[in-house]
């Protein structure tokens, strides 16, 4: 079974189309890198609506086998609830651009916040777990620091420690590098590095090529709302097929 597939998955903002017939399979356990010119639609809405935070127009997406926003009854699709979408969100986690940190709670209250108050967990086990998590992204000094009292990379590296104090089985990160500064965009991949060699099913939007070829075990070229290639990182990086892939990659590099 594959950990997300996406089947002619469609969304459009009035007149202009965000994404169009998207078809894409990834399997548990794998690296997946999405390219693309800004506003592509591959970060902006393809990872939202992956989370269920952007719905989709048609098409389906199936997390773990299990299709995602709605349910099927007498051959119709019904919307799902809140709640009911809220659970299915449990199984990503998320890493903005943005850091998203609440800016009035410590690096170990951020981690500890959604298992505590969304999954309803014991106190001890997830303050535990949280610190764990910090010792795991290097950050274990930091754990009574609040945000304005930490770098760039360090937010980020709390941010990735809470999507994973949730305890997901599919992790989206958008563009995770794109606010920092150069110097500290190492200690953040190094962490994302580390997660793929764990074995976490990601799906990452970024621009660092260096990391995607390290790292990735499939890379997604999209433009336009689409997808225009697909396959083996060393395939599409080293010998990408299509022109619109080679002009972008000659672009970038």
């Amino acid at each position: 079974m594959s950990a997300i597939e996406l089947i002619d998955v469609a969304k459009s903002w009035g007149d202009a189309t965000a994404l169009h017939a998207v078809r894409l399979r990834i399997e548990p356990a794998s690296f997946c890198v999405l390219l693309g010119p800004s506003g592509c639609g591959k970060s902006t809405t393809l990872l939202r609506c992956i989370n269920q935070i952007t719905a989709i127009d048609a098409g389906g997406i199936w997390l773990d086998g299990e299709l995602l926003g709605v349910r099927e009854q007498g051959g119709r699709l019904f919307r799902l609830t809140e709640r009911q979408i809220g659970r299915q969100r449990l199984k990503t986690g998320m890493v903005f651009q943005r850091f998203n940190l609440f800016p009035h709670k410590t690096a170990l209250e951020n981690i500890t916040e959604g298992p505590l108050q969304v999954q309803g967990r014991k106190a001890d086990e997830v303050r535990a777990e949280a610190t764990e998590l910090l010792r795991r992204v290097g950050l274990s000094t930091k754990a009574d620091s609040y945000p304005a009292q930490l770098s760039g990379g360090q937010q980020q590296r709390v941010a990735i420690a809470r999507a994973l104090a949730m305890k997901p089985m599919l992790m989206l990160f958008d563009e995770p590098t794109s606010a920092l500064d150069p110097e500290l965009v190492g200690e953040v991949l190094a962490v994302m590095k580390e997660l793929a060699r764990s074995g976490m099913t990601m799906m990452v939007v970024t621009h660092e090529l260096g990391f995607a070829r390290e790292v990735a075990d499939r890379v997604v070229y999209m433009d336009q709302g689409a997808i225009v290639e697909q396959g083996r990182a060393a395939d599409v990086l080293g010998a990408p097929r299509e022109e619109r892939t080679k002009a972008f990659l000659s672009a970038v590099i």
